[in-house]
Parts: structure tokens; sequence; C-alpha cells
């Protein structure tokens, strides 16, 4: 039985999909509370975190090595220098600050789990209030995850990030995005 069915029968969802939601759900409240140093946890260090573009086609960039792409982190020590510019206000794109609200939900297994390793993909939306200019955005769009258990625990290894509305009327940054 596929989990949607499951759900609705009032069966038990899978563990390995509740343990998806967390990891997903504990980085939202992360970002949306500014806790940098657990959000950078939440990653391997050898993760990529890529957000990429659209092309005029309608199509996304496929190869952040030599196409644009919104944001591009072949590693951990990319996120952890985003944080330092978070954190020290050096930043353009993040200062003054931004209060959040991430939503996260339509989580799904890409392909079937293993014991270590699985791909999700999931839907989310992020409302962001400037305090700069008093005004709200809302960025949305899907992402998909590959996670593993990495000591006893579940990190994020790779992470795409497909941006729907990709006009964006203010700053672009780690904290906007699902």
């Amino acid at each position: 039985m596929n989990t949607s069915a499951s759900m609705l029968s009032g069966a038990s969802p899978d563990p390995m999909l509740l343990s998806a939601r967390d990891l997903l759900e504990r980085e939202a409240v992360c970002l949306d509370e500014q806790r940098w140093e657990d959000w950078l946890e939440l990653y391997a260090p050898d993760c990529e975190y890529w957000v990429p573009s659209w092309k005029m086609d309608g199509s996304l960039t496929s190869d952040p090595q030599s196409e644009l792409s919104h944001i591009y982190y072949p590693g951990r020590a990319g996120l952890e220098d985003r944080v330092i510019r978070l954190q020290s206000r050096a930043s353009p794109a993040s200062h003054p600050g931004r209060r959040t609200a991430h939503l996260v939900g339509n989580v799904r297994f890409l392909a079937p789990p293993e014991p270590a390793a699985m791909r999700v993909r999931s839907t989310w939306v992020t409302h962001v209030f400037s305090i700069e200019t008093n005004q709200n955005h809302a960025f949305f769009g899907f992402t998909e995850h590959s996670l593993a258990r990495r000591d006893e625990r579940w990190v994020f290894v790779r992470k795409k990030i497909v941006l729907q509305n990709d006009y964006i009327p203010t700053m672009l940054d780690v904290q906007c995005l699902g």
C-alpha cells in the first residue's frame, strides 16, 4: 500500500517518511528562528545545495558548473560562509534582517528508501517579511532532497530547490527557500 493510501486508511505512516518529514520540518524551524549553527548541522560536509535558474524556454538549467544558478554550493563550506555573512551583517542580501515562516508539505519518496539513504520530494512556501521595506513576499516551489544516515542521524547530502516564482522582488538568500 502506498503512503498516501495508508494515511487515508488510518494505517501508520512509513517510519522512513516520518524521518524525512522530521528533518525537513526541523530545517524550517531552524531557518525561521535563525538558529544558523543548528541549521548547518543538518547538512553533511560533502553536501550539494543548488537552486537552478529557469531558461528562457521554460526549462531549468541542468549543470551548475556551466550554467547560471540562483545559488550553488558544492559543499557545506559554502553554506558556512553564507552563515558567517548572515551573522556578521556583511551581506546586503540579508541586512536588515527578515522574518520568515516556512511551510513544508507533500513529502513523498522519489525512489524506494534504503536503510541509510533516501530521496524525497517536498513542496514548500516561505513567507518573508522585510523589516527594511515593511513588505511581504512569498516564495514557493518544490525540492528534491537526498538524505543519508550518518552518525545515527539523517542529514542532507544533496538539495535541489526549484523556485517556481523566480520573479524576485528582493534579495534572495538561503533563509527565503524551502
